[in-house]
């Protein structure tokens, strides 16, 4: 294979355009957001990731990397467009639309012989369905192309190194397709990639995140329970672990990032009554900001002078040390504040933001009265917290 057409930039797909272009293949970056596209050839990113700047500027530079709105033939196409959800009453719905747009944008360039995977986060059978769409308007039969499904397994802050070193899942209509796009997928990936049908790797994506849910969701629960009896959360904890076989996870603010929040609802949107577990996950995760806001109310309502009353926040973003606020519960926690008190934001991994201003820390905890901690970003544990009172909601202070 020597080209490759990637569709959608984001956290996932410009990294994996990158990688690709490093290797040899000749790369076409596709986005329909102009901004993103202009930004780029310019060599100006719209994430923060180690090691990106150096590869996009090398590979447009060498012409591995080409960039459009629209795409092109190519030997392989990449669809890594997001997959949000529509929010319901009671079930959030996975919103597929920017994976079908995706799908008919490319299906005029595609060839026999090609490689289309989906690396987009997807229900339960959404792969085969692509491939059902193709077959039947390109008059194609199973074994003219190969189509499969490759989740991403990465940590942001970390994608370059991850994509590289992670074990990968390739699922594929059939099994000749697994295994030209396991082939193709080892022209980047170190690590050991594993076979199986499209089914089961759609499957896998969705459950490793909602296994992460529940964990969270028990850690959660464990912060409510203590808080009652007085007992420190993160201590108890750490002393749980000590068993070999316990490995509880720390409890925070609430789950969010565009993985763990959100790919559960698609197997509850699919199997609400074998997923009671998922549910509740999903319901204790989101009481953990309004828990954490109630929290920081009932001690305000304890003060004699609440006039002029200054909150710190330190944190915004969805996990620390990264620059991400999708689904942040932290930022659900300040835009919540900042409308009944006057609130100082600090977070060293936001530069700018266009509703409020980011402060340093050390002007955050001079110009307040009560410091609250949300988000556990490195810069924040050696803090000069200089005798004020503070809450720590994510356990900076306690490793």
């Amino acid at each position: 294979m020597k080209s490759c057409c990637v569709i959608g930039l984001g956290y996932i797909g410009l990294p994996t355009a990158l990688l690709f272009a490093e290797a040899g293949i000749k790369v076409l970056g596709v986005d329909i957001n102009s901004k993103i596209i202009n930004n780029l050839k310019q060599y100006k990113l719209h994430i923060n990731e180690p090691k990106i700047d150096k590869l996009l500027k090398s590979s447009l530079e060498n012409k591995n990397l080409e960039l459009g709105k629209k795409p092109s033939f190519s030997d392989v196409f990449i669809i890594t467009v997001p997959t949000p959800f529509l929010k319901g009453d009671d079930v959030n719905i996975p919103d597929l639309e920017y994976v079908y747009s995706a799908v008919d944008s490319i299906i005029p360039f595609i060839k026999k012989g090609n490689l289309i995977i989906l690396e987009s986060t997807s229900p339960v059978g959404t792969t085969e369905n692509i491939a059902k769409k193709i077959l039947n308007e390109k008059d194609f039969n199973l074994d003219d192309i190969y189509i499969g499904y490759c989740p991403e397994r990465v940590l942001p802050g970390n994608i370059i190194y991850e994509l590289k070193n992670n074990e990968r899942i390739i699922g594929g209509i059939n099994k000749t397709s697994s295994e030209k796009i396991k082939d193709f997928y080892k022209i980047i990936c170190k690590a050991n990639i594993s076979s199986t049908n499209s089914r089961t790797a759609e499957l896998a994506k969705l459950t490793e995140n909602a296994y992460r849910d529940i964990n969270i969701a028990f850690a959660n629960e464990l912060s409510f329970i203590t808080d009652k009896l007085d007992i420190n959360v993160y201590e108890l904890i750490s002393l749980t672990n000590n068993h070999p076989r316990v490995n509880i996870l720390k409890p925070g603010c609430g789950v969010g990032g565009h993985c763990i929040a959100v790919d559960p609802w698609f197997l509850i949107s699919q199997f609400p009554v074998e997923s009671k577990l998922m549910q509740l996950s999903r319901e204790v995760n989101n009481l953990k900001p309004l828990w954490i806001i109630n929290k920081i109310e009932d001690y305000l309502t304890k003060l004699s002078n609440q006039s002029n009353l200054k909150l710190g926040i330190f944190g915004m973003t969805f996990k620390p040390n990264v620059n991400d606020i999708r689904e942040s519960p932290a930022l659900q926690i300040i835009n919540y504040l900042r409308n009944k008190y006057e609130v100082i934001v600090c977070d060293p991994n936001i530069k700018n933001h266009n509703t409020f201003k980011i402060n340093s820390i050390d002007y955050t905890i001079e110009n307040s009265d009560l410091l609250v901690f949300l988000v556990g970003h490195k810069e924040f544990k050696e803090v000069n917290k200089k005798n004020k009172t503070y809450f720590d909601f994510c356990g900076i202070f306690t490793d």
